[in-house]
């Protein structure tokens, strides 16, 4: 049960929605019960996945532009765009920042960023993260 808790809220926090993970995989870290591979593997899976989402809803973004909901100015969106394009795809690599890191997803998939190329740059990056940060606490 603690893997799927674990999986669903790497997964949530990864989208759009204002989440952090970490604190639930220290706790989890701590239960002598756990495999530590396993939830490293499990939060790292459910990040990456939850930046999908990101990459998608990106990728559908210019179908909504001219709406009024729509959450930023046409200049908003091409000042990201121009920030994408300036520092590369391996900017994917710090995915995982906080508050940059969800609106950098969205915007590689505005781009239209291949999906592979996305998804693996994603999953290192989250990876990374998740390994120094129980490697810091174990």
């Amino acid at each position: 049960m603690e893997y799927i808790s674990l999986f669903f809220t790497s997964f949530l926090s990864a989208t759009l929605l204002p989440m952090g993970s970490e604190a639930l995989l220290l706790f989890y870290s701590h239960d002598s019960d756990l495999i530590i591979s396993m939830l490293w593997l499990v939060a790292s899976v459910g990040n990456t996945l939850g930046a999908c989402v990101n990459w998608w809803l990106g990728s559908y973004l210019d179908h909504f532009q001219n709406k009024r909901w729509f959450p930023c100015t046409p200049a908003q969106l091409a000042r990201a765009q121009y920030h994408f394009a300036k520092y590369g795809q391996l900017s994917l690599l710090f995915s995982w920042l906080p508050i940059i890191g969800d609106p950098l997803c969205l915007i590689a998939g505005t781009l239209k960023t291949p999906f592979l190329r996305f998804f693996m740059l994603v999953f290192i990056g989250k990876t990374t993260r998740y390994f120094f940060l129980l490697y810091l606490v174990l």
